[in-house]
């Protein structure tokens, strides 16, 4: 089955065909995504209505390009999967409006794909040794901290989850307050590579105490008052954020290998955007291989929101019967723990 995603939960359009004939990486014959990046610079953050607008724009020149791309014509999809939420209602109905048009207008069956499955999944999309359940996960973005297990797809049990900032966001607001432009995690990463470490030691929140839940809105704080208190030269800069980078990552690691402890697991997988943050991926990589165990993360170009983690999730619902009818709905907020096992 040939199966069409589309992706417009936030700021970034994507679309993708995957292949279940295939399968692993093979599988994704075609993918393109449109970051709003641009649009929304000026405003320090993404503008909802803006979004939605440009998701207009942007969705069926995409859907057409990625056919052409992907060599098959409207008539050889078997199905649509698209994203249902969480995420901005606007920009959900959107993608959610185009896919069931499109399912309609080609009588093949449509599926609403939860985001944050989305993601989980894609570290799966390989041809070598996927992960199999049972697993932990960490969910890691700009909207989102948590620690599932996984029992099965489609069976999740919430572990931990962060009570304040998100990661990706806890990232993006501390750049913008050592002024970097929007958006400014990625920045701040890259900064982060050339700084000296030790110079600057920040606490690893909420790993001096039981639990799985992370808490980074004092990190930010502590960040904000050294940048204060320092001569802000881009050297400092630089240094701090070293410093911010290494907390914000021991204390994934150590959360990480406590959710392992704590489910009886030896295999981790990574997603969503600060997957793709190299010193992450390092630390979890020894972290796992001195328990025995993996690590497993999706490409860097499939960490940040995309079309092709949509499709895959979706055409594994798809294949294994799940449908959905004709009418045009999202969910802004959803619990994971409440979907249908696959």
């Amino acid at each position: 089955m040939k199966v069409l995603g589309i992706e417009t939960s936030c700021d970034e359009t994507g679309v993708a065909v995957y292949d279940t004939a295939l399968g692993g990486a093979r599988g994704l014959v075609a993918q393109a995504v449109y970051s709003q990046i641009e649009l929304h610079a000026q405003y320090g953050g993404v503008v909802p209505e803006l979004a939605s607008r440009d998701h207009v724009r942007k969705t069926l020149p995409l859907v057409h390009q990625t056919l052409d791309e992907a060599g098959i014509a409207p008539g050889e999809i078997g199905g649509v999967a698209y994203t249902a939420g969480p995420g901005l209602v606007g920009a959900l109905l959107v993608g959610a409006g185009v896919a069931r048009s499109l399912a309609w207008a080609l009588d093949v069956p449509a599926i609403g794909v939860h985001h944050m499955e989305g993601h989980l999944l894609a570290p799966l999309m390989q041809d070598e040794a996927p992960p199999e359940p049972p697993f932990v996960a960490l969910l890691v973005s700009g909207g989102h901290t948590q620690l599932v297990h996984v029992e099965a797809i489609g069976r999740y049990r919430l572990l931990g989850e962060t009570l304040d900032d998100a990661a990706g966001e806890a990232f993006d607001k501390t750049a913008k307050l050592m002024g970097l432009p929007y958006p400014g995690g990625p920045q701040l990463a890259a900064l982060a590579q050339q700084g000296t470490p030790g110079r600057f030691h920040f606490a690893r929140p909420m790993t001096d105490r039981p639990g799985l839940d992370f808490s980074f809105s004092g990190l930010k704080t502590q960040v904000l008052l050294a940048w204060r208190d320092s001569d802000q030269s881009d050297a400092t800069r630089t240094d701090i954020a070293r410093g911010f980078e290494d907390a914000v990552v021991d204390t994934l690691a150590i959360k990480c290998e406590r959710a392992l402890e704590a489910a009886s697991c030896d295999t981790l997988i990574v997603a969503g955007g600060v997957g793709a943050n190299r010193r992450l991926r390092e630390k979890l990589h020894v972290m796992t291989t001195a328990r025995g165990g993996r690590v497993a993360f999706p490409p860097p170009a499939l960490c940040t929101d995309n079309g092709a983690m949509i499709a895959f999730a979706g055409a594994l619902r798809l294949e294994a019967g799940q449908r959905q009818g004709l009418e045009i709905g999202v969910v802004p907020r959803w619990d994971m723990a409440t979907l249908p096992a696959v």
